[in-house]
């Protein structure tokens, strides 16, 4: 007998995987990393992965969140409003399984847009040059699906929340803007206030900057992916490394979605 949460999941997967927006996010991927390839050198031509990488960081911290909150933000409420939460509760399903089967089955489809969107790309560029680093460009996708499910499990969280899909908008619009804006100007103030330079953190503002997990996610990409100098290396603090990072990210998964399977489990359907 297949699991209740599997079921689910695969129901969202039915539901979701023609979504209009993911198609068009998946084109985007593919489109935007062939074109930093391309034109992102003063060499015009193919690039190795690397470069490409770089230069697909900063449009991965404004693009994958987005994706992410599309996908949850109306997860929940949605059914709820509808009156279908309610239908699907009369069968012999535990609230976990809903939530959890829902998240199973939308981090598939934000998986499959990224997959699908990078992989294209990566298939391109590696038929144009030679010896493509293929396992920092698997790293780089694999960091970026966790990024997109951190999203995608805070807006979750949020739709089991609030009542209608209207505040979910809202919030999910609040969330981008405050990682991926509203942050940069919180760090540049701490660095004002602590007499600090651009140049040189403190530990604490470093460590303090890794709540926001789109900052993690720059800083995984960069210890793995981008070569550092020795320099640079030992400039960073004790704690910033791959495991702490990781970790970090995870964190920013699990909690949000343990937070949602309680508050639905309460929530008065």
């Amino acid at each position: 007998m297949i699991p209740a949460f599997l079921t689910i999941g695969k129901k969202e997967i039915m539901d979701n995987i023609r979504n209009l927006s993911i198609i068009i996010f998946t084109i985007i991927f593919a489109i935007l990393v062939l074109i930093v390839s391309y034109y992102g050198s003063t060499q015009q031509g193919f690039q190795d992965i690397g470069p490409t990488i770089i230069g697909m960081i900063l449009l991965v911290y404004f693009l994958v969140p987005i994706i992410g909150l599309i996908l949850g933000h109306a997860a929940i409420n949605k059914e709820v409003e509808s009156g279908s939460m309610n239908s699907l509760l009369t069968y012999p399903v535990e609230r976990w399984e809903v939530i959890f089967g829902k998240f199973i089955g939308l981090g598939c489809v934000l998986s499959f847009s990224i997959l699908v969107g990078f992989g294209i790309a990566g298939l391109i560029i590696g038929l144009n040059i030679s010896n493509v680093d293929y396992g920092s460009y698997l790293f780089f996708i694999f960091s970026t699906i966790i990024l997109g499910l951190i999203f995608m499990s805070l807006s979750m969280m949020f739709s089991s929340i609030l009542k209608n899909r209207s505040s979910s908008i809202v919030i999910a619009i609040f969330l981008w803007f405050l990682f991926t804006m509203i942050w940069s100007f919180i760090i540049a103030g701490l660095v004002f206030a602590s007499s600090s330079s651009f140049d040189n953190f403190p530990d604490w503002i470093v460590g303090f900057d890794l709540i926001n997990p789109i900052s993690a996610f720059g800083g995984l990409v960069t210890l793995n992916v981008v070569p550092l100098d020795p320099t640079e290396l030992q400039s960073l603090p004790g704690f910033y490394k791959t495991e702490i990072l990781i970790m970090d990210l995870l964190l920013w998964i699990l909690i949000p979605l343990l937070a949602t399977i309680l508050i639905f489990y309460k929530k008065d359907i």
